[in-house]
């Protein structure tokens, strides 16, 4: 099936001349942990963990399918820890539809993210059957994993970031994995159909709920700075995680990364994923919501979006890329449609998962960008170029926004401008 067109459309001219972008170091805040093995260690001993563990107990320990640079170092230590306090660990997939919704497609988004028994030193488990364990006083259900329902306790461990479909008061996190991780596809489902206004609410009652069983051992709570560095890990016992994670949050929102400007012509995302945002493209990083009834922010604003290539770590799970205006056919080939519409479908957000504008080349998609905002002088666009939403540190922007990024106290430094340059497959180089 042909999807878009191989050129640049008629009507729409070549510039004269590349746009030239110059290369930008962006200076974030950088808390970091030196020893994340051992900063997980101390947490566990200062919540007692080895106290609330009875001995020969199956301890569920949850992995979900976010990018979090120091999870395997974290889920591993975790697993020690229960070991040595003499509980038996096993380590379970929590990650609602994604992984196409089957316990292989999830197995292999672990193996992805290093995540496997010989890493661990513990048996990991997939599955996509739940059971239920109540009803919150809302109506809600709440639906837990098989493997982890069948242990005695969970051990719930999430990276703390503000969501991609609600914005307050806390975002995805320890509760999420109870409320929504755990729940799998009809987990996921229930929350979404909330809508962005009620999520938040639905997903602490469902989490509340779950603590209430007395299935939940401890909280594991990651803060990443803007850099994917672990800034900080809290150890939370059970009846703390709902407040302790409204809490953190506003710490883990201050550590987002973000554009260098507020307001541009073109933002071109070389990589989008399921590895850098559950929506591909942050989309508290890119300004774009693309909710049904949900107003877009002010800032930042970029006129056209771009995203050039996926990751070979989603797995052909394009979610997000309705967020984009162009991208390229080399992308579009590389999605698994069922996989995408499974997440979109059960997410809600239908605007996610269209299709933009499709090119044959980056360098088309770049030129079509550039010729549709019908811009006087294109050379003068105010352009800039990003490897993926979740690594800000280095970014491109075009000449024109140069002097106004000077002396401005989050640029570390601007390289001098060069044109743009594609190989001789229209990739940016």
């Amino acid at each position: 099936m042909s999807i878009g067109v191989e050129r640049i459309p008629p009507g729409i001219g070549v510039p004269a001349a590349v746009p030239r972008m110059a290369r930008v170091h962006q200076r974030f805040p950088r808390p970091r942990v030196e020893d994340v093995p051992a900063a997980v260690r101390a947490e566990l001993r200062r919540i007692n963990l080895g106290a609330r563990i009875r001995p020969g107990s199956r301890i569920a320990v949850t992995a979900g399918s976010r990018g979090i640079r120091d999870i395997v170092p974290i889920l591993r230590t975790v697993v020690e820890e229960v070991r040595a306090a003499r509980g038996d660990p096993l380590v379970v997939a929590a990650m609602g539809s994604h992984g196409g919704g089957t316990d292989e497609g999830q197995r292999r988004l672990l193996q992805h993210l290093g995540i496997t028994p010989e890493s661990m030193r513990a048996p990991v488990a997939t599955s996509m059957e739940t059971v239920q364990l109540g009803r919150t006083p809302g109506g809600f259900t709440a639906y837990c994993d098989r493997n982890a329902a069948a242990c005695d306790t969970i051990l719930a461990v999430n990276r703390i970031k503000p969501h991609t479909g609600f914005s307050h008061p806390f975002g995805s996190g320890v509760m999420k994995m109870l409320g929504v991780g755990l729940g799998k596809a009809p987990g996921a489902t229930q929350i979404h159909q909330q809508g962005p206004a009620h999520m938040a609410g639905a997903i602490r009652e469902i989490a509340e709920c779950v603590i209430g069983t007395g299935r939940v051992l401890a909280g594991v709570a990651i803060i990443e700075n803007a850099y994917d560095e672990t800034a900080r890990v809290v150890g939370i016992p059970p009846e703390q995680i709902p407040d302790a994670e409204v809490g953190l949050f506003p710490e883990a929102r201050a550590m987002m990364p973000r554009l260098p400007v507020d307001r541009m012509d073109v933002l071109i995302v070389d990589e989008v994923g399921k590895d850098y945002s559950g929506t591909g493209m942050d989309v508290n990083v890119i300004g774009r919501w693309r909710i049904a009834g949900l107003a877009e922010p002010d800032v930042p604003h970029a006129e056209r979006i771009i995203a050039l290539r996926l990751s070979d770590a989603s797995e052909g799970n394009a979610q997000g890329i309705g967020l984009a205006d162009f991208t390229t056919r080399a992308l579009v080939d590389r999605i698994d449609f069922a996989a995408t519409y499974l997440n979109c479908i059960v997410s809600t957000y239908v605007q996610r998962a269209m299709l933009p504008i499709t090119l044959a080349t980056e360098r088309d998609a770049l030129f079509a960008a550039l010729g549709s905002l019908g811009l006087g002088a294109p050379l003068g666009a105010r352009i800039v170029r990003v490897p993926n939403t979740l690594h800000l540190e280095e970014v491109w922007v075009s000449e024109p926004l140069v002097g106004e990024l000077q002396g401005r106290s989050h640029i570390a430094a601007v390289g001098p401008p060069e044109a743009l340059r594609f190989d001789d497959r229209g990739r940016l180089c």
